[in-house]
């Protein structure tokens, strides 16, 4: 089993002693987000976790644990967000140079083999403009040379819940010529500092580019961290032109509190303060209770 940690919320910037308390009690219970009373306990033994991938903006809060995860023998590697972006369009993130240096004292700790970077998404508006991520995909690229090995990037999708940011000319629409002249001059700088470049379900062919579409939860990269094959199926809960294989996410929508406003995880601000009011680190589930009347199926 490969456990998603997780694409709704940032478990290690936010919840990280939850997810130690699951590890060391070898399970978690989570429910299903389109039907609530569908409750499952989802075994985390090391002989049922094939990996654990790791998303997040900002794993400082979990370093300090990272020992612990380690000595219980779970295979993992992290997805790990890192843009230019300012408080503008990130609310809620530390400064960026603090951040990049969180960036290469993991990989220091792990090897640049169980961190994958991610530009993602790649916003255009009047001051966001194509030079302005040209320099700084080279700035970050040169700094990450050698903490990476691998980029996956996107180009921002507007969901319904961006209309507020849309109409306030925070984001844009790309056209496809944009993202063809992003994605030709990024590749050249990703192969100038030795790293490989992909993307993320997009529409687009990026292929002439040299970026392929990546694999988030990738069935090659798991094979590398936990360094034997696996049994995996193609992930058929996710959005078209996904890559990834078969996991379970133990997270929960509307918990996270990087306040990003392209975030298509959160409802509200109000919905992420009344979850996180209901968070216990001590909880089998990560938002609430679970009532003795609810059955739990096994996973």
């Amino acid at each position: 089993m490969i456990i998603s940690a997780s694409r709704r919320t940032d478990l290690p910037a936010y919840y990280s002693q939850w997810l130690l308390n699951r590890l060391k009690a070898g399970y978690v219970v989570t429910r299903n987000p389109m039907n609530r009373s569908q409750v499952s306990r989802v075994s985390l033994s090391p002989e049922t976790v094939d990996c654990i991938i790791f998303w997040t903006k900002d794993p400082m809060p979990m370093m300090d644990k990272l020992p612990e995860i380690d000595s219980m023998g779970y295979p993992y590697y992290f997805q790990f967000t890192l843009t230019p972006y300012g408080r503008d369009i990130e609310r809620n993130l530390r400064e960026k140079g603090e951040i990049l240096r969180t960036f290469q004292q993991l990989s220091g700790l792990l090897g640049k083999e169980q961190i994958v970077w991610r530009y993602d998404p790649i916003i255009l508006n009047d001051s966001l403009t194509i030079p302005y991520h040209l320099q700084r995909f080279e700035q970050l690229c040169c700094a990450l040379s050698g903490y990476t090995d691998l980029c996956i990037i996107s180009f921002v999708d507007l969901y319904s819940k961006l209309s507020r940011a849309i109409k306030s000319n925070v984001i844009r629409e790309i056209s496809t010529g944009e993202m063809f002249e992003i994605a030709e001059e990024f590749s050249q700088i990703a192969q100038r500092y030795g790293m490989e470049l992909r993307s993320c379900s997009e529409k687009q062919d990026l292929s002439q580019f040299h970026i392929l579409p990546a694999a988030c939860i990738d069935k090659a990269k798991v094979e590398e961290v936990c360094g034997h094959p696996i049994a995996w199926k193609k992930d058929r809960n996710q959005r078209p032109g996904c890559g990834c294989i078969k996991s379970v996410d133990i997270g929960v929508y509307n918990t996270c509190r990087n306040g990003c406003i392209y975030c298509y995880a959160n409802h509200s601000d109000a919905s992420i303060v009344k979850n996180c009011k209901m968070h216990d680190s001590k909880s089998d589930i990560l938002i609430g209770t679970i009532s003795t009347e609810e059955s739990q199926k096994e996973l």
